[in-house]
């Protein structure tokens, strides 16, 4: 572990078009939990599994049950940056990291400092009306009783990417772009099991390919350098 650490040291300080990729391990540091894991307290809140209820079929047939499970399951007002979210701006400030791209979509990343991020599932900061557009704020949504509604009477849908939905094809060819052009890439928080975001990382052509993750991934054994912890750990020990 001491000799990855030091690697991993190393290859930042010679590195000076890092990019991150990170998923759901960067944020459940910052107690905001992966809202795959069922636990009792679910099964007795929910009859559906979060994959369907979080789909664009079922928040069209029903969007009371989806914002119930939305608004408690899924926003978290209250989570703050944690020591990987800071490390992260620090490198971008540094001008060592060129762009964050993330899975997750509480806006941590930014909250925390960084400028440059890629946000493949959306944000539950972005809030538009399905039917004038007009912008809402989180603030204003989590005010809201019920579904929320514009006051041109049409429904309030956030910014974010459901099942069965596209992502943005700009936030993709960038952050297909910023891979392809790293010299390194560090990947950590996500299981690489969730597609078509995962794919990205075939697109990074470097010989500094980091993954830093509690458990083992897919492309391990493709890796450079792997590193088994906690990403806040990891990166906050290192960065200064």
């Amino acid at each position: 572990m001491a000799d990855s650490m030091e690697t991993l040291k190393q290859w930042i300080e010679e590195s000076g078009n890092i990019v991150f990729f990170g998923g759901a391990g960067v944020s459940t540091e910052s107690g905001i939990p992966d809202f795959r894991s069922v636990d009792g307290l679910y099964n007795q809140e929910y009859k559906y599994p979060p994959e369907t209820i979080i789909s664009h079929s079922f928040y069209r047939k029903n969007p009371e049950e989806f914002y119930r499970f939305y608004k408690s399951r899924m926003i978290f007002s209250d989570a703050k940056p944690n020591a990987a979210h800071i490390a992260l701006a620090k490198l971008e400030q540094q001008g060592k990291l060129k762009a964050v791209i993330t899975q997750n979509i509480d806006g941590l990343h930014q909250a925390a400092g960084s400028r440059e991020v890629m946000e493949l599932h959306g944000s539950i900061h972005r809030n538009y009306c399905t039917r004038c557009g007009q912008f809402y704020s989180l603030k204003e949504i989590m005010e809201m009783d019920g579904v929320p509604r514009c006051k041109c009477g049409g429904i309030i849908k956030p910014d974010v990417v459901l099942y069965e939905e596209g992502l943005d094809q700009d936030t993709l060819s960038k952050s297909v772009g910023y891979i392809n052009h790293a010299d390194m890439l560090i990947v950590g928080g996500t299981s690489l099991t969730v597609y078509p975001a995962a794919g990205l990382i075939n697109y990074y052509k470097g010989s500094k390919l980091v993954l830093i993750n509690r458990s083992v991934t897919p492309l391990d054994s493709q890796a450079d350098l792997v590193i088994s912890g906690s990403i806040g750990e990891v990166l906050g020990s290192i960065v200064e």
